[in-house]
Formats: structure tokens, C-alpha cells, sequence
């Protein structure tokens, strides 16, 4: 999902909604395995290593900074995968894929932080990264709020009906949060 501001008042007050953390970010991701808590947090910090494939970022709770993920398991396939709805509370570089490898359900087709568990045998789930930037909620000036949705891309569409997930969740996990 990509946010554009079309003025330069526009543009400052996103920077400054997205720079005091006044957003509200939801992901949807499909996971091997299933998190034993239905809803739960991540409390994980998280460090930049270097490296010959590219940055990396591990959990590291010495030198590491503060992050932190709520979760919460919208759908499972009895063990196999799940249909996770994620909503960063902190913005690290590669939070969601280095919190979901840390807990035991890398996202699927994440062969950088998963590994081989990121690609189980599961017939007709595409390989690709199955992460979504599903929508993002901003307070605007006049105190109303802005919500902009997006639709899963294609190759999610497949894993969703691969797995039988239905295509919306019913209710928002996070409303009682």
C-alpha cells in the first residue's frame, strides 16, 4: 500500500501522523503452523545485522530497539498454516517477518527469515512472500478519520483459496484491543 500526498500540507501533516506513530496498520499474513494464543503480542526487540544477502534484522534484546506486534489468528488449516492479522505497534525495518520467525510461524514464502519452514508442501500455495499491507487508518486534522483498504494481490488470492480462507474476516481481532 503507498500513501501520496498531493500538497505540501498534505505532506507534512502524513510525515508528521507517520513520525508520532498516529497510524493504524494492519496486515494480513498466512504463517506455517499455528500460534498456540489466538491473540497475542510480541514484545521482541530487534537489531540490523549485516550481511552477503542483505540487512537482516534479529532479535537481540541487549542492543536491540524496542518492538512490538500485536497478533491474532483470524483462520488455521489444523496445525498446518494460518491467516494472521498483524498490526505493528512499533515500525522496525522487517518487524512482522523477523517477530513471526522468532515465535516458530515464519510468514509463508519468506525464504530470508523462514527458511525452508516458509515453503512447506502444501499443494497450489504459491511461493511468494505472503504478506499484505491489508489497511491503514490516519486521524486527520479535523479529527475524522481516513481508512484506506487494499484488496489481497493475485498470488494471495491463490494461497486464500488454496487454504479455503475465506476472503474477509468477519469482525476486526483487534476492536477490543
Amino acid at each position: 500500500m503507498l500513501v501520496l500526498a498531493r500538497t505540501a500540507e498534505a505532506a507534512r501533516w502524513l510525515g508528521d501522523a507517520f513520525k508520532g506513530r498516529d497510524t493504524d496498520k494492519i496486515y494480513w499474513a498466512a504463517v506455517a503452523g499455528v500460534p498456540k494464543l489466538r491473540q497475542g503480542t510480541i514484545d521482541l526487540k530487534l537489531a540490523k545485522l549485516p550481511g552477503k544477502g542483505g540487512e537482516r534484522v534479529v532479535v537481540n534484546e541487549r542492543e536491540g530497539k524496542k518492538a512490538i506486534t500485536d497478533y491474532a489468528v483470524v483462520e488455521d488449516i489444523k496445525g498446518v498454516a494460518a491467516w494472521l492479522a498483524l498490526k505493528p505497534i512499533t515500525g522496525r525495518t522487517h518487524q512482522l517477518r523477523a517477530h513471526l520467525e522468532a515465535i516458530g510461524h515464519p510468514i509463508l514464502g519468506d525464504g530470508k527469515y523462514g527458511g525452508k519452514n516458509a515453503h512447506p508442501d502444501i499443494a497450489d500455495a504459491p511461493k511468494q512472500l505472503q504478506l499484505h499491507a491489508r489497511s491503514i487508518a490516519l486521524r486527520r486534522p479535523n479529527g475524522r478519520t481516513l481508512k484506506v483498504e487494499a484488496p489481497l494481490p493475485a498470488h494471495m488470492k491463490a494461497t486464500w483459496a488454496a487454504f479455503g480462507f475465506s476472503a474477509r474476516p468477519d469482525s476486526d481481532p483487534f476492536a477490543e484491543r
